[in-house]
């Protein structure tokens, strides 16, 4: 097989690959995956590649698609020389995130554009068991310092995967988890079947005060409890919504 033949063969395969990946940066991937825990602030990748060319290729600008990607690489224009290796790292912020999720990066070159994509699967918390005793020990805890669900392990589960969440993702987790709970302790309440009163005013005072001598917290970060304002206006736009509202009994 004589050079010049050899040569329009690789010619060809390179024009066959165009438009499914780059022929002047041959990367490892493409495309990168990972699961994380709940929790999780960042997620990281690294895409590596070589320079196939017998010139520099010139990287000019890198295009997240959101603002919470960014691309880690050296100061831009960034000469890549003939037959070197390279790579630009992804980190993509997933505080409060929950699901699977993809995020898009393009690389633009002097001989084009490439466009890399990351997926991220944030897996849910892992429900841990509580024996009886461990449950029993907690409510005593509570009965002395009801905010003590924001301290020590207890936080774990009431207070540090609060950051970002409102609404409905926020009910699920710091309401949910006592109040809607198989084996909730017997003075937690139902909130679907109180039998008092309730309006927006009503909701607000519970989630920001709490009642002193029970076990329900004071949530607002003013009674030194997790909530932002913000988080609680959508915890009460949340239960007006979702949770049969009972009026006040008529005056005789």
């Amino acid at each position: 097989m004589n050079a010049k033949f050899l040569g329009a063969v690789v010619a060809a395969i390179l024009v066959a690959k165009a438009g499914m990946a780059s022929v002047f940066l041959n990367w490892d991937s493409e495309t990168e995956s990972t699961n994380v825990a709940a929790g999780t602030k960042e997620a990281r990748f690294v895409f590596c590649f070589t320079n196939v060319l017998s010139t520099d290729v010139i990287i000019t600008n890198v295009h997240p698609s959101c603002g919470c990607t960014t691309a880690q690489l050296p100061p831009l224009p960034w000469a890549i020389q003939p037959g070197t290796n390279g790579h630009i790292g992804i980190n993509v912020n997933i505080s409060g995130k929950t699901g699977s999720f993809a995020k898009t990066v393009e690389v633009g070159t002097d001989h084009g554009s490439e466009s890399l994509m990351v997926k991220i699967t944030v897996n849910p918390p892992t429900a841990s068991f509580m024996s009886a005793s461990n449950r029993l020990q907690n409510e005593m805890v509570s009965r002395v310092d009801r905010q003590a669900v924001f301290k020590g392990d207890c936080a774990r589960c009431h207070a540090n995967q609060l950051q970002g969440r409102f609404g409905k993702q926020l009910y699920e987790t710091v309401c949910a988890v006592c109040h809607e709970a198989t084996n909730r302790a017997s003075m937690v309440p139902n909130l679907h079947t109180l039998n008092v009163p309730t309006d927006e005013t009503f909701w607000r005072t519970w989630i920001s005060y709490g009642r002193q001598g029970s076990l329900m917290p004071a949530f607002a970060k003013t009674e030194n409890g997790p909530l932002t304002v913000p988080q609680i206006d959508s915890l009460v736009g949340y239960l007006k919504t979702n949770i049969s509202q009972k009026p006040p009994a008529s005056q005789p």
